[in-house]
């Protein structure tokens, strides 16, 4: 299921104007406060009328301006989970799941006791929504949003409101969500971490328009993105598979780049997964290092440099089949000559990277390995 937007609307001191396709997964929709995402996402939703435009979900359009097509938000089937639960509070956690089925057409969909055990909320029926965290209120909101039978599910930066330990508690429940179900995901978020673990498709957006779109892998990698990305949240994504558990606390990941050593990965034997690393937590050598406390260190070969204004450079790195960037300063780079081509060595600390920065397995259409 393909969902296909085009927007364009103008406000007071902005102007909207976007373009992109998104396929099957989950794709996000990321950028800075005031970038346009939750305008786009209303616009989907039907909460919004653009001034120009068209949206459509395979061959179902929703909006089509110049045709005068603009379903109503209830005609359009959507599923939209919002910052905030808005779960109804004198009503169970069952009774607020069932919920969601009065405005269900009728056939097949999600089962009740599949989308309870696949957001691991069964513990929760009775109980109301005053007595649940927050992770537990928005897992009960997607549930309700899944039980809906949506076309689409639309996701408004469902984590915004959540601690770091609440957001560490929900993320492996989406990763399930977009892995095990039909359901094509629009996902709102300003957070670099939470769409690394799990867009499988990434729009970045700035001041209203489309900067980059692509495999979330690909784009997170590109050093052309670092702008609207943000240079302290840069990094790149690897494909990996858990390959043994040592003593000492460390895990053992096989990428195509090299074996990594990370601080213990909570997974089974053979789980296949994806592992951020950051720019900034990658040191780049001419020379295989030795005598340093890095475990981490992979041969690799420059593929770009990219400049900034300032004092900074990001170096794309290609090691095995994946890429990676390393943030390090222009002298630094003018120092060791680096150009494309060059034979290098990626070094990146073992305890750089953290819990949160490993997701579970990508099973999205556009890429050839899980991730």
């Amino acid at each position: 299921m393909t969902l296909a937007v085009s927007l364009r609307h103008g406000f007071a001191g902005f102007t909207l104007d976007v373009e992109f396709a998104a396929p099957a997964g989950l794709t996000a929709l990321f950028g800075h406060s005031g970038s346009g995402k939750t305008t786009v996402i209303n616009a989907v939703a039907g909460l919004l009328a653009p001034d120009a435009g068209r949206i459509a979900v395979d061959d179902l359009v929703l909006l089509d301006r110049a045709r005068r097509i603009a379903l109503p938000p209830h005609r359009r089937r959507l599923g939209y989970v919002f910052q905030d639960a808005r779960l109804f509070p004198h009503l169970t956690v069952r009774q607020n799941l069932l919920y969601g089925r009065w405005f269900a057409p009728r056939g097949p969909g999600a089962a009740l006791a599949d989308v309870v055990e696949m957001l691991g909320i069964g513990a929760l029926l009775q109980r109301r929504p005053g007595g649940l965290s927050g992770g537990e209120k928005q897992r009960v909101a997607i549930g309700r949003a899944l039980l809906s039978k949506p076309r689409l599910l639309l996701m408004d930066e469902p984590l915004a409101a959540l601690d770091e330990e609440r957001k560490a508690e929900i993320l492996p429940y989406l990763e399930r969500l977009r892995d095990e179900t039909s359901v094509p995901i629009l996902y709102v978020s300003h957070s670099v971490a939470e769409v690394a673990r799990l867009a499988t498709t990434l729009v970045v957006m700035e001041a209203g328009r489309v900067q980059r779109i692509g495999p979330a892998r690909e784009v997170l990698s590109d050093p052309g993105a670092v702008p609207a990305l943000g240079p302290r949240e840069a990094g790149s994504v690897l494909r990996a598979r858990l390959v043994g558990q040592d003593a000492d606390g460390l895990t053992r990941l096989e990428t195509s780049a090299g074996m990594l050593l990370l601080p213990k990965v909570d997974l089974p034997l053979g789980a296949e997964l994806r592992v951020r690393i950051a720019a900034q937590d990658v040191i780049v050598a001419r020379q295989r290092p030795e005598g340093i406390s890095a475990l981490n260190i992979l041969p690799a070969e420059v593929v770009a440099l990219h400049l900034g204004s300032g004092p900074g450079a990001v170096v794309q790195l290609r090691a095995g089949g994946e890429l990676i960037l390393a943030r390090l300063t222009r002298r630094s780079a003018e120092a060791l000559a680096l150009a494309p081509g060059l034979p290098v060595f990626a070094v990146l600390k073992s305890v750089a990277v953290a819990q949160s920065d490993v997701g579970g397995a990508i099973t999205g259409p556009e890429l050839l390995l899980h991730s």
